[in-house]
């Protein structure tokens, strides 16, 4: 899933794209082609992580050929013994299409079972779900109180999300300093989106005091991961600024340092 949200500041529009891994936050096994046989073995005794490993391992084309219909029936298997991964997988597919008919409500049913055994990614989802009316009715109250339980587990997307929220004024009553608050936890993480945001906010001083240095460093963040409106904004931006102050910006995004690794990118996901 793919969602976008236009955000306007100071006549800056940013376009700004969520986009959601398809597994859980537990990467699956990757078994080698003769390491498929065991963790089908222990599958169809029931162990629920192997079933939602094999689905991964159908899903990816690991040591089988790619087969979504089949990892679908090993998700299921997993979901319906509840484990969240493979709920929230299986949510996804039913999002996306992939391995079954594209069905929102169903998505949603399958998030929500992940998201209130406390699955991040899960709560995250379903927030976007009610955020922009899939599944569900249009709730943003509904939205932001799943953003919330995914960005206080530390989940980078979600706190820019809940980001986006306070900033538009979205289930919550606007307000641009909370809204930074949130891009930067998302930034500190490495979120690119939540750079390119923050970066914007310090360019415009919204929600904190007009700073272009430190809008200069959070832009060449946002750049050095390919981000093509940093990148167009960084040029904008080192018209305005003397030596000096590009110098102290270029130091300061060199010895920037993630709070912690991108909740958004683990190994095995999609």
């Amino acid at each position: 899933m793919n969602l976008l949200h236009p955000i306007k500041i100071g006549g800056f529009c940013l376009l700004a794209a969520i986009a959601f891994p398809f597994s859980g936050t537990q990467a699956a096994e990757a078994p080698s082609s003769n390491g498929v046989a065991a963790l089908r073995s222990k599958a169809e005794k029931g162990d629920a992580r192997a079933q939602y490993s094999l689905g991964i391992t159908y899903f990816d084309g690991e040591g089988v050929p790619k087969d979504e219909a089949k990892a679908v029936k090993w998700f299921r298997r997993a979901a319906e013994q509840g484990l969240a991964d493979a709920q929230y997988s299986l949510g996804n597919c039913y999002a996306k299409g992939r391995g079954v008919p594209k069905d929102e409500v169903e998505a949603v049913k399958w998030y929500r079972k992940a998201a209130e055994q406390g699955l991040a990614r899960a709560q995250h989802l379903l927030g976007a779900s009610y955020a922009f009316g899939e599944g569900v009715p249009t709730d943003d109250a509904e939205a932001v109180k799943w953003y919330r339980k995914a960005a206080e587990q530390g989940l980078a997307a979600a706190q820019y999300s809940l980001g986006i929220s306070y900033f538009k004024g979205e289930g919550v009553p606007k307000d641009e300093a909370k809204a930074v608050k949130w891009y930067r936890k998302a930034a500190e993480q490495g979120l690119a989106d939540a750079q390119l945001g923050l970066g914007v906010f310090y360019a415009f001083g919204r929600g904190v005091p007009k700073d272009e240095v430190a809008a200069y460093k959070w832009l060449l963040l946002a750049g050095a991961q390919g981000d093509e409106t940093a990148k167009k904004q960084i040029e904008a931006i080192e018209r305005r600024l003397t030596g000096a102050q590009r110098a102290e910006g270029q130091r300061l995004a060199r010895e920037w340092k993630p709070s912690k690794p991108n909740s958004e990118v683990k190994p095995g996901t999609k």
